[in-house]
């Protein structure tokens, strides 16, 4: 009877250290594919800045741009993957567009490079993790869109105030781009 039992004990070790092997790569998985999104949000935010940059004092509509969705999303999908190879494991279709609570962003999808691995358990050698996440792209900036597109704007972004003048732009007037856009995670 001891010998059954002790022989049941170890069956359950084994069988709970098979059901964390399967947390831990789930979890590893999941920091990817959070990684890999947030990556895809910021390469648009950096796109958005440049064509913040561009546009200031040559488009009549410049503030468009602070609306935080005036960009292509070029490098995005590239963006991501470089994260998700970082953390071993591969982008899954690229970097989707989407928009969450009104704001754009990205939703990723990936799977592991490596898998759960041996146990006693059969079929777990070959099983990677797959997870997804969303990031967002949000203004963080309140103004007054003016009559004039030449007049000075000011831009109240979580309490840190900006003016821009479009007609005695420089790049050193503008801030970081964390201070116009946060990128977070949506889910």
């Amino acid at each position: 009877m001891y010998i059954w039992l002790t022989g049941i004990l170890l069956f359950a070790a084994f069988a709970l250290f098979v059901f964390a092997q399967a947390a831990s790569a789930r979890n590893g998985a999941q920091s990817a594919a959070d990684a890999a999104a947030l990556a895809a949000a910021q390469d648009a935010r950096d796109e958005l800045m440049v064509g913040l940059e561009e546009a200031i004092g040559t488009d009549d509509n410049w503030f468009d741009w602070l609306d935080g969705d005036q960009f292509e999303g070029a490098g995005a999908t590239a963006a991501a993957q470089g994260l998700a190879a970082e953390n071993d494991a591969t982008v899954q279709g690229g970097a989707v567009p989407t928009e969450v609570n009104g704001f754009p962003g990205y939703q990723v999808e990936i799977e592991t490079n490596y898998t759960v691995g041996d146990s006693i358990i059969p079929g777990t050698e070959s099983q990677t993790a797959r997870a997804h996440a969303t990031a967002v792209i949000q203004p963080r900036c309140d103004f007054d869109a003016p009559d004039d597109p030449k007049d000075v704007v000011e831009l109240d972004c979580d309490g840190q105030l900006v003016d821009i003048d479009p007609e005695d732009f420089d790049l050193d007037d503008l801030p970081d781009a964390s201070v116009l856009f946060s990128v977070h995670l949506a889910e």
